[in-house]
């Protein structure tokens, strides 16, 4: 008989603010200084950043959001090393340096033409170990089609993985096979998607850990333990999943919405789990569904890994 798999529940919705529901909350992260929250909603018109103050024991808001509108869509930032109220980001064509304040943005290194805004966008990204950014693309067309079946004469969905270092300078790191880049985190041995080699930067030997294939969610963001165990909200299946790094499901997180997409460590002893939802943009939306809110759950016996802040 198969291990039992631990379920756990989280907290109410809290999301303070006048507009109500996002379309579709992404890239938060927790910055311990001021225990403050900071993430997006992506698709809103415009695009929004939102800076929540937390209780660094409780995790509950400790008053209302920031709401700053931008000038595009932003899905993934991380903040700089010695700049505060700054982050570097992934906007849809490239990486941009944000203000925390103001909400402008500079660009720093344009990567997808506007001619190819209906073909790809940056999705996801990372800071490693060594403060280089790292940022993934979607593959627009590709990912369009019915329950991720791609024709076979499609060829080689087009998304690709870049990495930004801190001296400016850029390098393709996957020059395509992606459909939607998502979750770019570093296993404590980094080997366990991709060799990694963090004196250079260097990645290889692509390989899978766990096959979504079949099923009807799909991994979003995610985050690290301390044990290196995966914690990857799944799009489309109410849940965040936790998976070993051999790649078994250890335990999932279930939610009031259908389309959870991305979690964040937070708190002070940092086993606050906080996990950002989408709102259901079918065409037949399911009633009962609560997306649209940012959720949170206390994890006992669990440390997750803070995130690293970019060296330039």
């Amino acid at each position: 008989m198969a291990d039992p798999i631990e379920t756990l529940e989280t907290g109410p919705a809290f999301f303070l603010t006048p507009k109500g529901r996002m379309v579709l909350g992404e890239g938060v992260t927790y910055r311990a200084s001021d225990s403050t929250l900071h993430w997006f909603d992506c698709l809103s018109s415009p695009s929004e950043l939102y800076v929540l103050p937390v209780d660094p024991q409780t995790g509950a808001a400790t008053g209302p959001s920031q709401i700053t509108p931008l000038s595009d869509s932003i899905t993934v930032a991380a903040f700089r090393q010695n700049k505060p109220g700054s982050y570097v980001a992934a906007y849809y064509q490239g990486v941009c340096f944000l203000d925390e304040a103001t909400g402008q943005f500079d660009v720093a290194c344009e990567i997808i033409p506007s001619t190819e805004r209906s073909i790809r966008r940056f999705n996801d990204g990372g800071v490693d170990a060594a403060g280089r950014f790292w940022l993934a693309e979607i593959d627009l067309q590709a990912i369009a089609f019915p329950n991720g079946k791609i024709p076979a004469d499609y060829g080689v969905p087009k998304g690709r993985l870049w990495r930004y270092d801190p001296d400016g300078s850029l390098h393709l790191m996957l020059p395509g096979g992606i459909i939607c880049g998502n979750g770019v985190k570093w296993s404590p041995d980094n080997r366990t998607t991709l060799d990694f080699d963090i004196s250079t930067g260097n990645v290889s030997n692509q390989r899978t850990l766990v096959d979504f294939q079949g099923t009807n969610g799909q991994p979003d963001g995610m985050v690290l333990d301390s044990d290196g165990n995966l914690w990857v909200a799944i799009y489309g299946a109410s849940s965040v999943m936790v998976f070993n790094p051999e790649g078994k499901l250890l335990r999932q997180i279930k939610l009031p919405a259908v389309y959870p997409t991305c979690p964040t460590w937070g708190g002070k002893n940092n086993d606050i789990l906080y996990i950002t939802t989408g709102t259901d943009r079918t065409g037949n939306p399911d009633p009962s569904d609560e997306g649209g809110h940012m959720y949170m759950t206390h994890v006992t016996n669990v440390r997750g890994e803070s995130k690293h802040e970019f060296g330039g």
